[in-house]
């Protein structure tokens, strides 16, 4: 369906979107909409006719898509940022161009082998075992959620669900609890444990926590460990816990949404220790892979266990039956319908190879360790965590100021920041305070917009600290 859209007018429109995507250097790190400007798209409504093509996709361009945080940015320091690789957009196209149906093999068949073959190449990169297998869903929450199924299902009797309990750290991210909650379990069925000062988890609260649950009649059941946290770019204790776990019976996942990406650098790998000895693991390529949202991987050390959680047989999808060498992944997770995610990473990693994702990655903590090394060149900044994974975590601190008046200052630097554009970094909660972060992994980010976004945060805390202090 193209309407009065000529084909050659799609092309070039096709052509200008393209076009757009390249990243101009010194815009602005976030744009945020106003209310009026938001309210009038709001209230578009919906055209009884159709409206030429160029103008919908100049508004689209110009009035719609400029008003976000540019995660694409090389200064976009905050969350975990997503500079996608042109690679992956042009990938995706062409997913959407030919708009497989990547549920079953009879439907997509090219594209489920490049599943298959990619999900088994990433699996060997963090030493999983052959016998290990996955899928590819959004992202991180979807793989945290279908690996703690899988974890609840191997691990529970149904009558035991309501004694169970499962174990995260208080670095954990939030979609971890999200996905317990979705499959049945009680807030009071997660233990947070505390972390030491490098940001893991406490393996003896860990210890202590599963011998007194076990001892009050519940059943421990699942440790969540991460491999690279939000916060802090920690990775936890991977070979206490697998032997933790292997000592108790409890099934390991490993949230390595972020960090697991690591595993592609040589010179960082060694960070992962133990990583290779999950039962089931996260990871998401829209992270530091450059892929465009969203594409996240769930990889299980056995892979007959997805299929024994998720495989139903409705009569409508007998006649899409595989053969032994052959999968249909909606067996595997909890899609039906789903898009041929695996395609764009394909795409980037073949044009790319695997050295150029390794050396991008290795450049994400280079640059971590710049905006480190430029802290502490200035007076008044305390590092609360080393750059770590290309995550550092840092405050400033002026004297006579209270704790609370501090976390004050920090805020402010963080909306300075914001305000001018040149940079975007946010604040975090560590240890009950708060702190700046900078998350950096654009692979065209350079050792002067680290050594600059610092200079500027430290004029910009300078100022305020004076505003606090008059």
């Amino acid at each position: 369906m193209l309407g009065d859209v000529t084909p050659q007018a799609f092309a070039k429109a096709v052509s200008r979107v393209g076009d757009s995507q390249q990243q101009k250097p010194m815009q602005r790190a976030v744009q945020v909409i106003d209310a009026a400007g938001a309210a009038a798209l709001r209230n578009m409504g919906v055209p009884a006719k159709g409206r030429p093509l160029n103008d919908v996709l100049t508004q689209l361009l110009e009035d719609i898509h400029p008003w976000r945080a540019k995660m694409d940015h090389p200064r976009f320091f905050a969350f975990i940022p997503g500079p996608a690789s042109p690679l992956s957009a042009l990938g995706e196209l062409a997913t959407a161009m030919h708009n497989a149906h990547a549920g079953s093999w009879l439907q997509s068949s090219g594209a489920s082998a490049i599943e298959m073959g990619l999900i088994e190449w990433l699996a060997s990169r963090v030493g999983l075992p052959a016998t290990a297998g996955g899928l590819f869903v959004s992202g991180g929450s979807m793989a945290n959620l279908t690996a703690l199924t899988v974890a609840r299902d191997q691990k529970l009797a149904p009558h035991e669900r309501s004694i169970a309990v499962a174990y995260v750290s208080e670095q954990t991210h939030s979609s971890v609890a999200k996905g317990l909650k979705i499959i049945g379990f009680l807030p009071d069925q997660i233990r947070r444990m505390p972390t030491d000062d490098a940001f893991a988890m406490d393996m003896a609260a860990l210890a202590c926590a599963m011998e007194q649950d076990r001892a009050a009649g519940l059943k421990p059941f699942v440790v969540i460990a991460s491999a690279g946290t939000t916060n802090t770019g920690s990775v936890d204790p991977l070979r206490a816990i697998r032997a933790l776990c292997d000592q108790h019976g409890l099934w390991m996942h490993v949230d390595g949404a972020y960090g697991a990406s690591a595993a592609l650098s040589p010179a960082h790998r060694g960070l992962l220790d133990g990583i290779g000895e999950a039962d089931s693991l996260s990871w998401d390529a829209h992270k530091w892979l450059f892929q465009t949202y969203g594409c996240g991987m769930v990889l299980m050390r056995h892979r007959e266990h997805l299929p024994q959680s998720f495989h139903t047989r409705p009569e409508y999808l007998r006649d899409a039956q595989t053969d032994a060498d052959q999968v249909n992944h909606w067996d595997l997770g909890a899609e039906l319908t789903r898009p041929a995610r695996a395609m764009k990473l394909w795409l980037t990693l073949q044009v790319l190879g695997s050295q150029a994702m390794g050396d991008a990655i290795a450049h994400g903590c280079q640059l971590a360790q710049w905006a480190e090394d430029e802290l502490r060149q200035h007076a008044g900044w305390d590092v609360v965590s080393p750059a770590q994974l290309a995550i550092v975590t840092f405050r400033m601190t002026q004297p006579g100021l209270s704790p609370e008046d501090t976390d004050a200052l920090n805020r402010a630097i963080s909306r300075r920041a914001l305000e001018d554009g040149f940079a975007a970094v946010l604040t975090t909660q560590l240890k009950g305070r708060t702190v700046l972060r900078i998350c950096a992994i654009h692979p065209d980010a350079t050792e002067l917009d680290m050594r600059e976004t610092i200079r500027r945060l430290d004029a910009y805390g300078r100022e305020s600290a004076m505003a606090l202090t008059l």
